[in-house]
């Protein structure tokens, strides 16, 4: 059996975007469905992680076209200046404006032409069973619609984040032209895909009302976050955050328990190093600074996916945040589930209830705080920091195989050979 996989996020692309179709396509000829990737050929990606492309198989079959992207001219013109802040839109706001109201769904939306008359041409020549597109960016989609209104093949959406409702559209200062050009995009792709799928059950819940089928399949963790190698723990009291840290993630509430804490305790403000692996927001940045906090924080910036599975084994707590939007019970990043392998306990900000919270229940691993809940953030740290001065932070987690990217994939290969 035979899979057309469409994705912008190809090695070397970085970042979270290009994980969980990497370990797919690693993993479905296990189960005896053989992918065929379609990808960009001359992407600028944001970042890069050239690391990536030792676990793609020489075996697999890599189709590619080349991309004009406005961006070119607009949002990354300079390539260190992108590399230089995180935004998930741009810092100019008349830039933002222009990204989104005029290139709907995304500045991708002019591969999608291409794409298709390439593609159509390939399936004449080529029997493929299922095309899968993942988005965002959700262009991506479009393309797959089209071959399927042309080859009445069945489709696969993947949804790695929500479309029309996605919390940094408001960054973008849609007009209400804008808006319901998405919804209607969206909602075609609801409606003429056999299945929807994505990646937490409080976004099934919301698919769930325009599409007929949705399933689940979350992201996970491969082996390369099991090896064995010995890791000598951080010495200091660090809290870690590896990844991408956008400022709707800006922990305010943690750093002002953490300034009150090291103002009342001398030996807390001597141990506690604050970690930051990847892109901060300035944001972050500032408010570390407001709180006085600069002399106990590292920013290492980004780093391959192998320098960031160190960091994680070697914290003595992982910070995981969660955007303090609308709808948040159903964001599950993915660093989650390789912060579970490290077997460090993870003090993670958000949503007392979802599906995050269901998960760290479950697997053992760690704690939910509410945004706002000050009085429980502060004695979950003074515990954490007690347990690390008595040499006795740790944490059993539990029931983690079940995020094994090759057990996901096996679920993945159910849904493609019953459709």
């Amino acid at each position: 059996m035979k899979v057309l996989i469409i994705t912008y996020y190809w090695p070397p692309a970085g970042g979270s975007g290009v994980q969980r179709w990497l370990k797919f396509v690693k993993y479905l000829q296990n189960f005896d469905v053989e992918p065929i990737v379609y990808t960009v050929d001359n992407a600028k990606y944001p970042k890069e992680d050239k690391t990536l492309l030792d676990e793609v198989s020489p075996a697999i079959k890599i189709l590619k076209q080349p991309i004009w992207e406005p961006t070119d001219l607009f949002f990354w013109k300079k390539k260190e200046a992108q590399k230089s802040d995180v935004s998930n839109a741009v810092n100019n706001g008349f830039l933002s404006f222009i990204r989104g109201n005029f290139f709907i769904p995304d500045p991708k939306i002019f591969w999608v032409n291409s794409s298709v008359t390439f593609l159509h041409q390939y399936l004449k020549e080529n029997k493929v069973d299922v095309v899968i597109s993942t988005g965002p960016p959700h262009s991506m989609h479009l393309i797959a619609q089209k071959l399927k209104q042309k080859h009445n093949i069945k489709w696969i959406a993947d949804f790695r984040d929500p479309w029309s409702n996605l919390y940094y559209n408001e960054e973008f200062k849609q007009l209400s032209f804008a808006k319901k050009q998405h919804e209607k995009l969206e909602n075609l792709v609801f409606k003429n895909a056999d299945c929807i799928l994505t990646v937490s059950n409080s976004l099934k819940k919301d698919f769930d009302k325009k599409a007929t089928r949705v399933e689940v399949i979350t992201n996970g963790f491969d082996d390369e976050v099991l090896t064995e190698a010995s890791i000598t723990l951080d010495k200091k009291f660090s809290i870690s955050y590896i990844g991408l840290l956008p400022k709707q993630s800006n922990p305010k509430l943690l750093f002002k328990v953490l300034k009150s804490l090291c103002f009342e305790n001398t030996d807390f403000k001597n141990d506690l190093k604050l970690n930051f692996i990847g892109d901060i927001s300035a944001d972050v940045k500032q408010e570390i600074t407001l709180n006085n906090l600069e002399g106990n924080t590292d920013f290492i910036g980004y780093v391959s996916h192998r320098e960031a599975i160190e960091f994680q084994k070697k914290a003595q707590v992982l910070l995981l945040l969660i955007p303090n939007v609308e709808k948040s019970e159903g964001i599950l990043t993915g660093k989650l589930f390789e912060y579970l392998t490290a077997k460090r306990p993870i003090l993670a900000m958000g949503p007392e209830t979802g599906d995050l919270s269901e998960i760290l229940k479950d697997t053992n691993a760690g704690i939910v705080i509410g945004f706002d809940n000050e009085v429980k953030l502060t004695r979950e740290i003074r515990n954490l920091y007690q347990q690390y001065k008595t040499g006795n932070l740790q944490v059993n987690s539990k029931n983690i195989e079940q995020f094994h990217r090759k057990e996901l994939t096996k679920r993945l290969s159910e849904i493609i050979k019953n459709l």
